[in-house]
């Protein structure tokens, strides 16, 4: 492959690193699509309760995955400057970090998920599957924090055809345990949604296992700094929290905003809400190929700057663009064309397969607005204004949740009605994100 030169990313050196995050994503996907397959063939309470139980699962994790995206940015920062066992300090630093974050996150979350689910959840079937998902899954945190921060390394250095390995076989030890525990095969009692929550977890155990033997074996750990355990230094960590901080408070809420919009539609009903979980499933399948290129816009710019070329930062994000939307409109002409083929992946039941369908279509059609906003808005964070990129989403954040509220929480619409607010988000998402890469105050940015 031809090298490139120093301040240049052309179509395929950006492929090159997004290709691999994006196989990645599909495989970390399929973990998803796995636990809604399943409990989508058990019943429609288990469906629904999956669709609670997962965004609240992915709110706690956002608090420590939005850590590892600020170090991310840092460690490609980093990388860029040539300084790589500076990678390493930082590696350490936010392992040590998110280790302390699962512990106290479990602890609280053991104490008071309870009585927050019940206060938020009307239907007392749907509480209980929820609780018992949540209360299974969250020993996985442990282990999902942990391989963030080896994402995080390895995105951040561009190394990301490991990612691809190590999806393969966390979706296919997912799989397999899901298979055995939620149906009950060679002698395992059949949990259900419990079973799901404990395959996941199982699954995160095996993709740390690969990330730790693999890097053992593979990284040039002299290079990187990752030789040995560097010693806890707050002075570092204490540098990160600049960027670091704002990613976490980002991520964390913009998923809360995601598990809010679920309480109402769940509000509207058990099957409003069973067929909302298979739109979203089905926008994962589009969303992964929107976060891969997103991603290594994140990692891209950071590179680039960090080589002294900010520049070249836009030429970059048009690539990317162009790229990010050839991808995402082939899936969804397919997606619009065959919507009932794609819902029957999560469900056998003919009348929620049909009623989806609507749902579905709309959401799909907010994802002409949606690439553009991810690309810039993480085209933002990549330039280290974390906390600029912090303020631009919360614009987008109270515009979308004032529109839910409206339409689900007060007119009670349909519920591919309510699926456009995904279009209110994404549209004020790129605005703002677009307008302030526009405005150049960007550059100089030093972290």
């Amino acid at each position: 492959m031809k090298a490139r030169t120093a301040g240049t990313y052309s179509y395929r050196n950006i492929w090159r690193v997004a290709y691999p995050i994006l196989i990645s994503l599909v495989m970390e996907q399929m973990i998803g699509l796995t636990d809604t397959a399943f409990l989508g063939r058990v019943g429609e309470i288990e469906l629904g309760a999956s669709a609670i139980a997962i965004v609240y699962y992915m709110v706690l994790f956002m608090i420590g995955f939005g850590f590892s995206l600020g170090a991310q940015i840092i460690i490609g920062r980093r990388n860029g400057e040539g300084n790589f066992r500076e990678t390493g300090k930082i590696f350490w630093n936010g392992l040590y970090f998110v280790l302390g974050l699962a512990g106290v996150i479990i602890v609280l979350s053991e104490l008071f998920s309870p009585y927050l689910m019940k206060l938020m959840v009307s239907s007392q079937a749907i509480y209980e599957a929820a609780l018992s998902y949540v209360r299974w899954r969250l020993p996985g945190m442990v282990f999902a924090f942990i391989t963030a921060m080896f994402r995080a390394f390895y995105v951040g250095t561009t190394q990301t055809r490991t990612l691809t390995l190590n999806s393969v076989v966390m979706v296919l030890s997912n799989i397999v345990f899901n298979w055995i525990l939620i149906f009950g095969k060679f002698g395992c009692p059949a949990l259900g949604i419990t079973g799901a929550a404990i395959g996941s977890s199982l699954a995160e155990l095996v993709s740390l296992i690969f990330f730790v033997v693999y890097t053992a074996v593979r990284c040039d750990r002299n290079k990187y700094g990752l030789d040995k355990a560097a010693r806890f230094d707050a002075a570092e960590l204490k540098g990160m929290m600049p960027v670091c901080s704002w990613t976490m408070i980002q991520n964390t809420i913009s998923i809360s905003t995601w598990f809010i919009f679920f309480l109402y539609i769940e509000h509207l009903g058990e099957r409003a809400l069973a067929i909302s979980n298979i739109t979203r499933s089905v926008s994962g399948l589009i969303w992964v190929v929107l976060q891969a290129f997103s991603a290594t816009c994140s990692t891209l710019v950071s590179n680039i700057i960090g080589e002294g070329h900010p520049e070249k930062v836009m030429s970059l994000v048009k690539r990317i663009l162009k790229l990010s939307y050839g991808l995402v409109s082939i899936m969804i002409i397919v997606f619009c064309l065959f919507p009932e083929a794609i819902a029957r992946i999560y469900t056998d039941i003919p009348d929620l397969i049909i009623a989806s369908v609507p749902a579905m279509i709309v959401m799909c059609s907010s994802y002409f607005l949606n690439v553009g906003g991810q690309v810039f808005f993480q085209a933002v964070s990549g330039t280290g204004s974390t906390k600029t990129a912090f303020k631009l989403e919360m614009v987008a954040l109270v515009v979308y949740m004032v529109y839910c509220t409206v339409i689900i929480g007060i007119l009670k619409l349909d519920v591919a009605v309510c699926w456009t607010a995904e279009h209110v988000y994404a549209g004020m998402l790129l605005l703002c994100s677009w307008l302030y890469m526009r405005s150049g105050r960007w550059k100089g940015r030093k972290i």
